[in-house]
């Protein structure tokens, strides 16, 4: 089949990340996007500047009441409740939900009731199944979200017993500016540029549930975040031995969702990387052969997104 028709559910940093990374790619296209806050023209302006990212490369104007991206018009819905968003009308396939709202089989499903016919959650979830390019896409069929990849890699090769993950993550959009009320957790009142807040993290592979857990701080830069991994692995392995196994996956399987780097990197050398994760070799240490600290940085906006797209592509060649 040809390239999948996608539509777009939310117009904030996630789905417009997403729509950058199918325009690089061309494995997707995008042909409509819903978001009842933002009006057309204010779509192409917050299209075209991006502070983080950068100025968009192609073109972006409104025409005829659509959103038309390097030439290609997109079909634009204003419409909060997702059971009444017409994906069929605009023709979409697929719809990439990128809310942040909808993230239940029951509410995320409603996209289905206008002609869709898979939707992809960005957010965690807590009912529908969870796939990573790189780490478990295979499992998709079609009757049936990034943690990096070492959480495969290393498991698969020398096996865990147990592991922990500290990550040490960017401020997110849920996050204060200045001090105010949090309706869940009383730090989470604090302004984010002041402080380096404690967090939970998503899920993890199902496979190693009971095995490896972990948790987040959220610290005051813009973009790009950091995994710490230590293992506790059950085959004994020298760190040089780690590194082999990782860079030959970087290099094989895992090309283009993972990297690997001997250079003494900071966080700003992967702004709009669009790996998953890279692996930090020279930042890593080992206190035995069974104890080890690895260290993996990932742009969480950018990668993410180019990961999405991958898998929105991949579900099509299993149609």
């Amino acid at each position: 089949m040809g390239k999948v028709k996608v539509g777009v559910n939310g117009f904030g940093c996630i789905g417009r990340l997403v729509i950058r990374a199918a325009c690089n790619s061309g494995k997707v296209d995008i042909i409509a996007i819903n978001d009842p806050f933002i009006d057309l023209n204010y779509m192409v302006y917050m299209f075209q500047y991006d502070p983080t990212h950068g100025k968009f490369h192609g073109t972006v104007k409104a025409e005829n009441g659509k959103l038309v991206i390097n030439g290609n018009p997109i079909t634009i819905f204003q419409e909060p409740d997702p059971s009444k968003i017409k994906w069929g009308d605009a023709g979409a396939e697929y719809v990439m939900e990128s809310t942040g709202i909808f993230t239940t089989m029951e509410n995320a499903g409603a996209h289905l009731q206008w002609g869709a016919k898979r939707v992809i959650i960005s957010a965690p979830s807590a009912d529908p199944p969870m796939f990573m390019m790189g780490v478990n896409h295979e499992k998709y069929d079609n009757s049936l979200k990034i943690i990096t990849p070492l959480v495969k890699v290393i498991p698969d090769n020398f096996g865990i017993m147990e592991g922990l993950m500290t990550t040490v993550h960017t401020i997110t959009a849920t996050q204060k500016t200045v001090n105010g009320p949090s309706r869940k957790l009383w730090r989470d009142s604090h302004r984010a540029l002041q402080n380096i807040i404690p967090a939970t993290t998503g899920k993890v592979i199902p496979e190693l549930n009971g095995k490896l857990t972990g948790m987040a701080f959220r610290v005051p830069t813009a973009n790009v975040s950091v995994v710490d991994l230590t293992y506790h692995l059950e085959k004994p392995a020298k760190y040089d031995d780690i590194k082999k196994v990782v860079k030959q996956a970087s290099e094989g399987p895992l090309k283009g969702i993972l990297g690997y780097t001997e250079h003494q990197v900071v966080s700003s050398d992967f702004n709009s990387d669009t790996h998953s994760s890279t692996f930090n070799a020279g930042a890593g240490t080992a206190l035995n052969d069974h104890f080890v600290k690895l260290i993996s940085w990932y742009d969480n906006e950018f990668g993410y997104n180019n990961r999405v797209v991958d898998l929105m592509a991949h579900m099509a060649s299993k149609e």
